[in-house]
């Protein structure tokens, strides 16, 4: 069943991606302009050149990425007594790091980062990650687990403090796959994932019974300072891109059970 899932979600999102949707859009208005259907082109392309101008020309996405982004705070006392951090994939590239056979960090390599930080505060403590590849294209390349631990060791971690699962494709198999390898079952875990991706680890992580303090990093939004007029559209769409998938996803996960709530936030 989640091979299925795994499945059916990539192919929706190559239907549900914005830049997807501005390019299909813009192709099918140019055959309605090849084959003369003027009104019909208009009607698809004046609003898709609207949308598309207004993406490039102002951060509209970070209204999107915002509420994801605030839904968890780090911990502003560090806990005295944790068990393990639990850091999840996705920080890494795998194509390219298979591509030149070394290491390769990505948009979200904070999480390396913070990782590394949080290793150096519980200087005894494993450090587990959990994370394959979420590209159909790259499954039992055999990489995954060689990529972090090189990039693991590389910011400070000793690699006898490291416990690696590299056989998830998603957001619940990360946690589905972790949970037994988890030191204590009923232990305390700091989670290190991206802010905008952590209400749905944490929802995830709640249905599966582990105790996590939420540790975001890889903040991906302006401040209203600095939220002005930028007329970069590549910018403005690594936070469009990932806001949008991550409000799917957080649909989708609760739709089909696998968190509680639309929008996990901080247990009481």
């Amino acid at each position: 069943m989640e091979d299925v899932f795994f499945i059916v979600s990539k192919i929706a999102w190559a239907f549900l991606s914005p830049a997807n949707v501005i390019i299909f859009a813009s192709f099918l208005g140019a055959l309605f302009l090849i084959f003369n259907r003027i009104s019909a082109a208009k009607k698809l392309l004046i609003p898709t050149g609207l949308i598309a101008f207004t993406i490039m020309a102002y951060p509209v996405s970070d209204y999107l990425m915002e509420p994801l982004e605030k839904r968890f705070a780090k911990p502003e006392t560090m806990p005295y007594e944790i068990d393990g951090i639990i850091v999840l994939g996705g920080g890494e590239e795998l194509a390219r790091s298979l591509s030149w056979n070394t290491a390769e960090l990505g948009i979200a390599g904070d999480r390396y980062i913070g990782a590394a930080k949080l290793a150096s505060i519980y200087p005894r403590i494993p450090i587990i990650f959990s994370g394959g590849s979420g590209d159909p294209r790259l499954q039992n390349s055999g990489g995954e687990a060689a990529i972090a631990k090189q990039l693991l060791t590389s910011v400070g971690v000793p690699e006898y403090r490291l416990i690696i699962e590299s056989e998830s494709r998603n957001t619940f198999e990360n946690f589905v796959n972790t949970k037994p390898l988890l030191p204590k079952a009923d232990g305390k875990y700091l989670l290190v994932t991206s802010a905008f991706h952590m209400p749905r680890a944490v929802g995830v992580a709640q249905m599966q019974g582990i105790n996590l303090v939420p540790y975001p990093v890889d903040y991906r939004t302006h401040s209203e300072d600095y939220r002005k007029f930028n007329f970069n559209l590549y910018d403005n769409l690594k936070s469009l891109e990932p806001a949008w998938k991550e409000w799917i996803g957080l649909t989708v996960y609760w739709a089909t059970g696998k968190t509680e709530r639309i929008f996990p936030g901080p247990q009481s």
